[in-house]
């Protein structure tokens, strides 16, 4: 007995059974053949869509990527512009706290002057010429009023449109 083409075959034969064997033979290595193809088909069509995989892979890092360094500059952007609107805030805050400052002062001058009128009014009803005392109101310079160039004026009016409570 002899093994040869992967059958095994003994010495004494018959011609039948070598055309079988030959076609047996060849038809192994045929279908070996187009399965050896088939493999190779297989094969190359696998590495085709591992390649695709690892194309469409690499597709999406890189658009996370850039959606990344996108989010980044957009919150260095908001970072920039909050920084902006905190120091407006502050300067703001800084400008109406002087300003409510300036305000109170005012208010005391003008209650204070308020007195003062209110004061010479009821002196003015006393006195027979109330001329007299209307002029020295115009020279009294208790709070500075000169000091801001106002060129205050008294009006005459009504008194009781000049007083109101001070606060």
């Amino acid at each position: 007995m002899s093994l040869s083409g992967g059958t095994i075959s003994s010495g004494t034969s018959s011609g039948s059974s070598r055309g079988t064997q030959s076609y047996g033979s060849e038809g192994d290595m045929e279908l070996q053949a187009r399965m050896e193809m088939k493999r190779k088909r297989r094969m190359e069509s696998n590495r085709e869509s591992a390649k695709r995989s690892r194309q469409r892979k690499q597709q999406h890092l890189d658009d996370l990527t850039s959606q990344v360094d996108q989010l980044r500059m957009k919150k260095q952007q908001l970072i920039t512009a909050l920084n902006v609107t905190v120091q407006n805030y502050t300067a703001t805050e800084a400008q109406n706290s002087v300003l409510r400052t300036q305000m109170m002062e005012l208010e005391s001058r003008l209650c204070a002057l308020r007195q003062i009128i209110y004061q010479f009014a009821s002196a003015a009803t006393i006195t027979t010429n109330p001329s007299t005392i209307i002029g020295a109101t115009v020279n009294y310079d208790a709070f500075g009023a000169n000091a801001w160039n106002s060129g205050m004026q008294i009006v005459q009016q009504p008194i009781d449109q000049l007083l109101y409570q001070c606060l």
